[in-house]
């Protein structure tokens, strides 16, 4: 049940766990990953069963030959942050494996699976890896990268990057990040390993991919992959821009959109008027409560795509951040009603009131959304709850953006001008611009999107139906041919 992580390895997800197969991916591919090895699923089940871990950890970890390692989860199906992760392990690792199996059961991990369909049966993979530090010296940091942006498609690097910081603080959301491209400028040699890494990627998964990696004095080591991750408005742009790319063809990109996929892609956007403003008899009105409004030629290599335009809770501006975080950069100045501007984390407008906590999430009726300095795995109670999501702190990468996504709620992080937020405040948030504005406001419906066109003339061909009919109704025929 323990396997040495290489290129040779030849076993399923199901056993090794969906990271620890990214990480045979990679080794194949040539790609840096420390060395480790992966203690199976069975083990875990094992371990919940009768409380026994299996023989052989200590010798295991000797012949890595590390002065510390990191112990991370990696379940068959991804569960980003919901398992507990134990850094700089020195000495018997024991102790550290046994705690992430026992996160398999924290609440947090329960809800996560109960909201995406996993077997509350199949326990988790453990990976015990060398350790790589991101907070060596000047030339050391950590990050997300995926290549291209989850939320649009758009076919540049996109992700966070935090120098001289360990990986577990990009994905916390404490600290303010910076793009990839940063790295173009501060770290050359990483940001050209790194992008050509993400044009090898997919080319092999023949999809976007996104991964979890360390620059340590200078040199990179990639520690996760996972394909997809897109928002629906962002897989149809990826997927037609892959069969434009050569890397599928027409047919298959029409497999792989589903009806209720394309329904979700028209991503709209918010209308900000003053609280005092009437509104015009033909305007658009706010989504309803509870009801999020839907979300959402070849290309060069990565590295030549340019970097893309970069009880009453207290104020959050009260709340201390964690030592070495620093406020939001985003400068915040607007019209009359718009109350704070961040970032776009994910698409969507939604209209609910203010909860300052996850309890206050799941406490108080009707929508909410939740608005944090950060969130963590501990709210993932009120994540499931709110119909969106705003942060003071943490980057594009960050715990709250990446369970938005997954959930397919709006979300804006690194959000200035939280300060005027009291609990029980209507809001109205735009996962696109990063807008967040007092009261219930209109939206706009997404213009006519030129990869949908595309795509639904694909299925016309296929379906040879060229008749006038609903976009859904158009791609359902077609699939049904394939």
């Amino acid at each position: 049940m323990i396997f040495e992580v290489k290129a040779a390895l030849d076993e399923p997800a199901d056993m090794i766990g969906a990271k620890a197969h990214g990480l045979v991916q990679l080794l194949r591919l040539g790609l840096p990953v420390p060395p480790a090895f992966v203690i199976g699923t069975p083990a875990c089940r094992a371990y919940l069963r009768d409380g026994r871990l299996p023989d052989g950890l200590d010798a295991a970890t000797d012949r890595l030959g590390a002065a510390s390692v990191s112990v991370r989860s990696g379940a068959a199906v991804s569960m980003p942050g919901m398992m507990n992760t134990v850094l700089d392990v020195r000495g018997p690792i024991a102790p550290a494996v046994r705690d992430v199996f026992a996160s398999w059961h924290t609440p947090r991990a329960v809800t996560y699976r109960a909201l995406h369909g996993i077997p509350h049966d199949a326990g988790t993979a453990v990976i015990v890896q060398t350790m790589v530090h991101g907070d060596r010296d000047d030339h050391s940091g950590s990050g997300v990268a995926f290549s291209r942006d989850p939320g649009t498609g758009h076919p540049t690097p996109y992700g966070d990057v935090l120098p001289r910081h360990r990986g577990d603080a990009v994905v916390s959301g404490a600290f303010n990040t910076s793009p990839p491209a940063v790295l173009a400028s501060r770290e050359p040699a990483v940001w050209s390993t790194l992008t050509a890494a993400l044009t090898t990627l997919e080319q092999h998964y023949r999809d976007a991919c996104h991964v979890e990696f360390t620059y340590e004095s200078g040199h990179l080591w990639l520690l996760q992959v996972r394909p997809g991750g897109l928002t629906p408005r962002a897989l149809v742009r990826v997927t037609v821009d892959l069969a434009d790319e050569g890397l599928i063809d027409r047919r298959e990109a029409v497999r792989r959109i589903t009806p209720s996929q394309l329904r979700a892609a028209a991503t709209p956007h918010m209308v900000i008027r003053s609280p005092d403003a009437p509104s015009p008899p033909e305007r658009a009105t706010a989504p309803p409560h509870g009801r999020p409004a839907p979300a959402g030629a070849p290309q060069p290599p990565l590295h030549e795509r340019p970097a893309p335009a970069g009880a009453p809770q207290p104020p959050l501006h009260e709340r201390p951040a964690p030592a070495g975080a620093v406020e939001s950069p985003h400068a915040f100045a607007g019209p009359a009603g718009l109350v704070a501007r961040g970032r776009g984390a994910s698409p969507g407008v939604v209209t609910g009131r203010v909860a300052l906590t996850a309890e206050a999430a799941v406490r108080m009726r009707g929508p909410v959304v939740l608005v944090r300095p950060e969130t963590s795995p501990l709210d993932m109670h009120g994540l499931a709850t709110a119909v969106g999501v705003v942060t003071a702190r943490g980057g594009l990468a960050s715990h709250a953006a990446v369970v938005a996504r997954a959930l397919r709620k709006p979300a804006v992080v690194g959000a200035s001008g939280l300060h005027a937020l009291a609990e029980g405040t209507e809001i109205t948030i735009d996962g696109s611009s990063g807008e967040i504005a007092l009261g219930a406001q209109p939206f706009t419906t997404a213009a006519a999107d030129p990869h949908i066109a595309r795509l639904l003339a694909w299925a016309d061909t296929i379906s040879g139906d060229h008749s006038p009919r609903p976009a859904e109704a158009r791609l359902a025929a077609a699939r049904a041919l394939l």
